[in-house]
């Protein structure tokens, strides 16, 4: 039989079947590139420090050219790549992990829960870019070859983009690492994402601060890495009666990022384990980083006020009580001002923000010039007089701030009511998840500051914004305070949180302006019920657990001193070569 020369295609595949039956390997990539590929897949690793460094546009290109070559169903390609490189955005996402990491640990059973906040879960803030994979799920999934029959293929399909992303990150020499620390619809409005466009989580890119040899949570005995031979079934599951596999284990953390990671690298070089302060290392870097190294002194504002709410019974002292308090911490002998000076706080501001009756002689003077009332019945101040006293606390953050510390204290009876009821509007949670004794309260006290909030909530609501809901629900020190945080964040001191009512107005700050968060320290976890919430909300690790109810400032007094400590430590401990 004669035969013809076989047409050859000049576009697409231009073997024979001939040519394929003769060599089914032939499609293989050279040796060197094989191992090259499988070294890469062997070597990746989740990353979680890094170096400042800038990441070339080239390369970045490179990778997200890897990223877009993935597979997808359909040719769907219904990935978006959102690269992350302001700062005050990083420091908004940085918030919000760790808000979630704090709350994840909180699930946990308390051993776990401590393992988890020993981990470096993400470099959120070290990490010079962020990639954020979005999947866009608009298109109808009938309309997409494939997604028929399983809808969530797009979500696969911005999977693989990752993977190829964070295979080509390791090809280069880049770190990534994967961080999903985020509730998924904050994330979203984090990037203002519109409807039907959903996160696979936030990729921190850069060069890599550390050669991990083996995945970072077998180093930390987390999980390990379950053998081929458990994962991999024949044909089918086994019979109920037979041996299954094992269920998927599941367990449940701005100054300029070159400060971070070279506070971070300071750490590094003492005769130490990394992080074997725990917790204080932590609030150490973070001191490091806004450049407070060589910290001495310091200074404790405390700022009073009273509260009409207090007719409702919701105290067990009265009222004169705040002026006591007051006039003793200008005295120089109140517990929070004699705290502050053993733990070498060098200064007292005390601020007077509304104490019933004349301005007390010696204390800085910032009050409510408009009508206060019960927030029950009539908001807390004007909104006029809460921005006033933000304003003012904020000029006093700037002034004192620049002394490298200012650690928080307030004084009010009744102002742990107050402060409930702001931290149920702006963490949208019932009064009962938020509500506590107090100090000296019984229960019918406690049934009576539940009535006195849920009452204050039905008539403000909740969906307001963070000044509304200061203006309606909130005290007039804990607005200066909250003014205290921004101005002294902004002077790049260390703002060191006492109680639930600092917390709260920390809070109130972070909300307004979330860098503000990367200067917070959170001194104590008081007894307080909703203290942990507000913990967990701003992000912040408390340095102490004393179930401390002093109020004052105490507690910050004695973190402060603590973190002086931990900062001595860090200034003369031994160093290792390099």
């Amino acid at each position: 039989m004669t035969t013809w020369p076989r047409p050859v295609p000049v576009i697409g595949d231009r073997t024979s079947a001939t040519e394929r039956a003769a060599d089914p390997t032939g499609w293989a990539l050279p040796g060197p590139d094989r191992a090259g590929l499988y070294r890469t897949i062997s070597a990746r690793r989740d990353i979680r420090r890094f170096r400042p460094d800038p990441v070339p546009e080239e390369v970045l290109t490179r990778v997200l050219t890897a990223a877009h070559q993935a597979p997808s169903v359909g040719h769907s390609q219904p990935w978006r790549f959102v690269v992350v490189r302001d700062a005050a955005l990083r420091d908004r996402a940085a918030v919000l992990t760790d808000r979630e990491r704090l709350r994840q640990a909180a699930q946990l059973d308390p051993d776990a829960g401590r393992r988890l906040l020993d981990l470096q879960l993400e470099g959120v803030r070290d990490a010079p870019l962020g990639v954020v994979v979005c999947c866009d799920r608009r298109t109808p999934a009938a309309g997409v070859l494939g997604r028929a029959t399983f809808p969530d293929a797009d979500l696969w399909s911005c999977a693989a983009a990752v993977q190829n992303l964070w295979l080509a990150a390791r090809a280069e020499g880049l770190g990534l690492g994967w961080v999903t620390l985020f509730r998924p619809e904050d994330l979203a409005g984090l990037l203002g994402l519109p409807d039907g466009v959903v996160t696979l989580g936030w990729l921190c890119l850069g060069w890599p601060d550390e050669r991990p040899p083996d995945p970072g949570l077998e180093r930390a005995g987390w999980s390990r890495r379950q053998p081929l031979t458990d994962v991999v079934l024949t044909d089918r599951w086994p019979a109920e009666d037979g041996e299954e596999p094992a269920s998927p284990p599941s367990r449940l953390r701005a100054p300029d990022q070159p400060a971070v990671v070279a506070a971070r690298d300071a750490g590094d070089r003492l005769l130490t384990p990394p992080g074997s302060l725990g917790v204080l290392d932590r609030a150490v870097d973070r001191a490091v980083a806004l450049g407070h190294a060589d910290l001495t002194g310091g200074v404790l504002v405390l700022a009073a006020a009273d509260h009409p709410l207090a007719a409702h019974r919701v105290s067990a002292y009265p009222g004169g009580t705040t002026r006591d308090v007051v006039r003793a911490a200008v005295a120089g002998t109140a517990v929070g001002v004699t705290a502050a000076r053993e733990a070498g706080l060098s200064r007292v501001v005390v601020v007077d923000a509304g104490v019933t009756g004349p301005a007390v002689p010696g204390a800085v003077a910032v009050r409510p010039a408009g009508p206060r009332g019960d927030l029950v019945t009539a908001v807390a101040m004007t909104p006029a007089d809460a921005e006033r006293l933000v304003a003012a606390g904020r000029e006093l953050g700037q002034q004192h701030g620049r002394g490298g510390l200012v650690a928080l204290g307030e004084v009010g009876v009744a102002n742990t009511t107050v402060a409930a009821a702001l931290a149920c509007a702006l963490l949208h949670v019932e009064p009962r998840e938020v509500v506590g004794l107090g100090s000296g309260a019984d229960s019918t006290m406690l049934d009576r500051k539940l009535s006195a909030v849920g009452a204050a909530l039905a008539r403000a609501g909740t969906d307001l914004s963070p000044m509304a809901a200061l203006s309606e629900l909130g005290g007039p020190e804990l607005a200066v305070l909250a003014g205290v945080t921004l101005g002294a964040a902004g002077a790049g001191a260390v703002v060191v949180v006492d109680g639930f009512a600092t917390s709260v107005a920390a809070l109130v700050a972070v909300l307004l302006e979330p860098a503000a968060q990367s200067a917070l320290v959170a001194g104590q976890r008081s007894r307080e019920r909703g203290h942990e919430l507000v913990l967990q909300a701003l992000g912040c690790e408390p340095l102490l657990d004393l179930r401390l109810r002093a109020g004052e400032g105490v507690g910050a007094a004695l973190a402060s001193g603590l973190l002086r400590q931990g900062l001595a430590v860090r200034r003369t401990a031994a160093r290792v070569d390099r």
